[in-house]
Order: C-alpha cells, then structure tokens, then sequence
C-alpha cells in the first residue's frame, strides 16, 4: 500500500511516501516559505523522485490542524483536491497528535505545544506509543495549562520549536518534571502522520466532501465579527 503524507500546519513543511510500511522518502524543511508556493512542488517533486505516479496512491494522510490557519487550510486543500481527484480515501491526523507522535517511545507523559500568540497555545497531552490522549487537543492560556499539568504530577516531556517560547514558565511552574525533547524531535513529520493514520480505519472516498480542518478555536476575524453583533444587540 502506497500512502502520501502531507503536514503544512505550521511553518515546518513535511511531505512523505510510505510504501507497504517504509518510508520510501520524505522531505521536512523549517523555512519561512509560503506553503501556498512550496507545497505542491514539494509534493511533485518527491512523487518524482521515487518513480511513482499520483494514480499508484493508495491513500492520502494530511494533518488536520489545529495550527495555523493558513497552514492548515493549505494543507487540507491539497489532500482533499488530490484524494478526490485520485478518487483516494483521505485520513486526517492531529497536527498535534503527529508531533507527539516523535517522541512515542517517551516512557511517560508528552505535551506537545504550538504556539498561539498573546501567551496562548495548542496542547494536548498523549500517553505511551498508542498515544492515548490524556489531555485532548485544546487552545488554551499558557497558564492555564501548566496548572492543569502541575495536577497530574507525573514527568512530561514538551516537544515542538515554540516550546523555547514558553521554557522558562514551564519550569517554573513544573520544576524537575519538566522534560525538554531533543531538537531533532521538535519538527513535526510527515511519515508520522501516515504512520498514525495507519493505524484507523480508511473512510470511503465520498467521505472526502465532509472533511474539515480541525481549528479548535475561531479565527480572530470571526471573534470579532461575532464581538460586534453581540455589542448591536445591546444597543
């Protein structure tokens, strides 16, 4: 089974091709390059690099979010645009799930953390190589979050580049049971995202049309338009 990975949620780029469980080839750069521009061509040129034509694809595996909108967006509309023009089944992954998924081996707790902006973050908290999820996907005050970790005492492993945003609160509040992951498992990989999605039943291709980015919050734009007809409502 051929599968293509794609993860643009952030500004890591990944793309992979994963054939009957190897990774055949997978590329991840950390630039500040548009994924509206990099994307595609990533994906082109790594099908071509191994031999293999869009229509061998099995299978499509995309993370989903959340992240950022634009990455997400972009990320979610070349998987869909691809698997319904392949007429492929289109899995979707946790963009946060899929970084956790880096340090799966950790024996113990791993947060995962992307930033937000104004001290918020994307989180969740995943446990042992299945990565059954202690904490779901959430976006939440970075405050907030280290006391609800500060609960479960127990060692957690931050893994993830915005974590250094945080470092120095995070070890404040968790002392020694804060634990930072190598730097070489702070990009999120696209052949983590197919080996999750391996990992779930495929959907049927209609199901494609029903897919969605998972944003776990509402753009700032939409908070303020909903901000200014709360405000008319009052007046």
């Amino acid at each position: 089974m051929i599968w293509l990975g794609i993860e643009t949620a952030n500004t890591p780029l990944s793309v992979a091709v994963v054939k009957d469980g190897k990774v055949v080839a997978e590329m991840i750069q950390n630039i500040k390059l548009t994924h509206s521009a990099g994307a595609m061509p990533a994906i082109e040129e790594i099908l071509a690099r191994v031999g293999i034509e869009p229509n061998e694809l099995d299978a499509i595996a995309v993370s989903e979010g959340p992240g950022s909108y634009t990455g997400v967006r972009i990320g979610v509309t070349l998987a869909k645009t691809l698997a319904w023009t392949l007429q492929k089944p289109l899995v979707g992954i946790s963009s946060l799930k899929a970084l956790a998924a880096n340090a799966a081996l950790y024996n113990g707790l791993v947060c995962p953390i992307f930033d937000a902006r104004r001290g918020n973050v994307y989180t969740a908290v995943y446990q042992g190589q299945a990565l059954e999820a202690i904490v779901e996907d959430y976006h939440t005050h970075i405050t907030d979050l280290l006391e609800r970790l500060k609960a479960l005492e127990a060692p957690i492993l931050f893994v993830g580049t915005d974590v250094d945003i945080f470092w120095d609160n995070i070890v404040e509040v968790l002392g020694d049971t804060a634990v930072r992951a190598p730097f070489s498992l702070d990009l999120p990989r696209a052949a983590e995202v197919i080996r999750v999605a391996t990992k779930m039943e495929l959907p049927s291709v209609e199901a494609t049309h029903h897919f969605v980015p998972q944003y776990k919050r509402i753009a700032e734009a939409e908070a303020n338009w909903l901000k200014e007809q709360k405000e008319k409502e009052h007046e």
